[in-house]
């Protein structure tokens, strides 16, 4: 279960992941499981490169490199 977060609702405001999941707008535990998967969340990406699904680092840098 998330933990409580003071700072949800205003995460959610500019959150672009469209993945729906607990973790959704609790960034600090979004980015921990993201890097325990050696990933990358999808907030980072643009819009194009969220939409992939693909949360590697290659397809982040070829993402920011468009």
């Amino acid at each position: 279960m998330a933990a409580a977060c003071s700072n949800k609702a205003e995460n959610l405001k500019h959150c672009s992941c469209t993945y729906d999941c607990a973790k959704r707008g609790l960034c600090c535990e979004c980015i921990a499981y993201h890097r325990a998967k050696g990933a990358i969340p999808g907030c980072f990406f643009s819009k194009e490169g969220e939409a992939t699904w693909d949360r590697s680092a290659a397809n982040f840098i070829k993402d920011q490199q468009r």
